[in-house]
């Protein structure tokens, strides 16, 4: 089955500010993030990708921009609301700082499945959104451009986080134990038997994530490789 490169946003002006921009409007990357997006098309140099598929909040369009124009072959990216924000309801726009005091925070951070934003979504439907999402464009990348195509979406911290916690077969609750930098890459392998998490929060060379050629596995593609590959 294909290949996803989950890519966290470049920082943005929010991250600088210490405050949870949710689905606030007009939420730039700053320069450091900027030059993060500048530097991931170097980064997946030698990586075809069939298909990017974006949040359709601005920070992450901003991100795929540079690998856009790097990459004229490559179809402007798909926009999926499902891979956008947590809708974080109140918490929306306050500095985390002051959100830290807030009774929930606690909740948030270590009983998250039971964690429900104020006006907002809980994690576990957030987590069963972005899952959703991403296990549909896969089973759709798979039919469209083959089982070893390479596919990237652009998406947000806590949609990442909860992708690879039901990758690695987590509960919910321990999402924080995963870190995701921005713009960091994810990468996971889905099988019909089991994901394989082959990245988690890269911030580094990328170039093994290619797609590739000479001997067939020893076993089935969903098989993992008894004492390691190579």
């Amino acid at each position: 089955m294909p290949t996803l490169l989950l890519v966290r946003h470049g920082r943005s002006t929010a991250n600088t500010a210490g405050i949870l921009a949710g689905w606030t409007p007009g939420v730039d990357l700053d320069d450091t993030g900027r030059a993060q997006a500048a530097a991931l098309a170097g980064r997946l140099a030698g990586i075809p990708l069939a298909q990017a598929v974006s949040s359709p909040l601005e920070r992450c369009r901003q991100t795929l921009e540079p690998l856009l124009a790097a990459r004229p072959e490559l179809a402007p990216p798909a926009e999926d609301e499902r891979l956008g924000e947590c809708h974080y309801g109140e918490w929306t726009g306050r500095p985390l700082a002051e959100l830290a005091k807030e009774p929930l925070w606690r909740t948030v951070q270590d009983h998250a499945a039971a964690a429900a934003f104020p006006g907002g979504e809980s994690l576990r439907e957030l987590s069963h959104r972005t899952v959703s999402a991403v296990r549909e464009w896969n089973e759709k990348i798979a039919a469209e451009h083959g089982e070893d195509a390479v596919w990237l979406a652009c998406s947000h911290g806590d949609v990442i986080k909860a992708v690879v916690a039901d990758a690695l077969g987590l509960h919910l609750d321990h999402f924080q134990r995963i870190s995701v930098e921005p713009c960091s890459v994810t990468a996971i392998r889905y099988t019909p038997q089991r994901p394989f998490v082959l990245r988690m929060g890269d911030t580094g060379d990328l170039r093994s994530l290619a797609p590739k050629s000479g001997a067939a596995p020893a076993g089935p593609a969903g098989d993992a490789v008894v004492g390691g590959t190579a």
